[in-house]
């Protein structure tokens, strides 16, 4: 399937990616329509022009003619709304996803959904400390990374379309990744970094923290302002990779706080350049 400006985008989720996503689509002029249980999500992105219909309830004529149905749900919801759902999805029709864990997901939706309906899995690697459509903003995926996450029950079509979705959503840079390597990944670059900003915030009970406090903290507890049902999930269904990328962090930092117990300037300075070039490659654009 080829996106044209015929295609008819649904969206199940309008949240803060899945508005954004709307925005996005919208821009450029593709219809698109979302479900939603909140009726005052629905209401605001009507009223703004984000969607051209909105539906609270599964409605099967959106549902049916969708070409492409993006899904902005949790994992397990998700997994339920293919069960209860798919019925209604119209053959050759494409699924989608926004999905920050896939191994647990891809694998069991593939496994039950409909041969005349495809599933490729997809993660954009963006977003905010903030919640809903209201909160929406496509500028996001400016400078932000897309990644696709096809199994071999993929077809090359599937893949190039997802693809294409990524650059039709403006995003910088689109890469592809299988289930196991995106969730190794996204156990030490996203995952881990909350885990990390979490700690931080509840080391400390000094109320006056905020007092004293430079941009270095702030910047590093930027993501600490959690989602605590959605991240607990993640953690939970990519425990194992998580929790490699949480024992070579402690390996690493004991081994930090053993160069400063023992006062060696020079292996500290050497991890701290080490550090700085790797850095600066996140400062490269392709």
């Amino acid at each position: 399937m080829k996106i044209e400006k015929t295609t008819k985008f649904l969206i199940v989720g309008l949240g803060l990616i899945g508005g954004s996503y709307a925005r996005a689509l919208k821009k450029r002029e593709y219809p698109v329509s979302a479900i939603e249980p909140r009726q005052a999500a629905i209401d605001y992105a009507m009223d703004k022009g984000i969607i051209d219909k909105g539906y609270t309830d599964v409605d099967e004529n959106a549902v049916g003619q969708a070409d492409i149905i993006i899904f902005a749900l949790y994992p397990k919801v998700f997994v339920e709304w293919i069960d209860k759902y798919q019925h209604l999805i119209r053959p050759g029709a494409l699924i989608t996803d926004v999905t920050g864990v896939k191994r647990s997901v891809v694998y069991e939706i593939q496994s039950k959904l409909r041969d005349d309906v495809e599933f490729i899995a997809a993660h954009p690697m963006a977003g905010r400390e903030v919640y809903g459509v209201e909160n929406s903003d496509d500028s996001i995926f400016r400078d932000a990374n897309y990644i696709v996450v096809p199994t071999d029950k993929n077809t090359a079509e599937a893949i190039e379309t997802c693809k294409d979705l990524g650059w039709t959503l403006g995003f910088e840079h689109v890469s592809v990744l299988s289930p196991e390597m995106h969730d190794e990944m996204i156990g030490f670059v996203s995952q881990l970094t909350h885990c990390i900003a979490v700690s931080l915030m509840t080391c400390s009970d000094n109320t006056h923290l905020a007092d004293y406090t430079g941009d270095s903290f702030r910047d590093l507890t930027r993501i600490a302002r959690i989602n605590d049902e959605m991240w607990s999930e993640l953690f939970m269904l990519n425990k194992d990779a998580l929790l490699r990328q949480m024992d070579t962090f402690i390996k690493e930092f004991e081994s930090l706080r053993d160069l400063l117990e023992k006062g060696d300037v020079d292996g500290m300075r050497e991890k701290m350049r080490i550090s700085t070039t790797r850095r600066a490659m996140f400062d490269k654009r392709p």
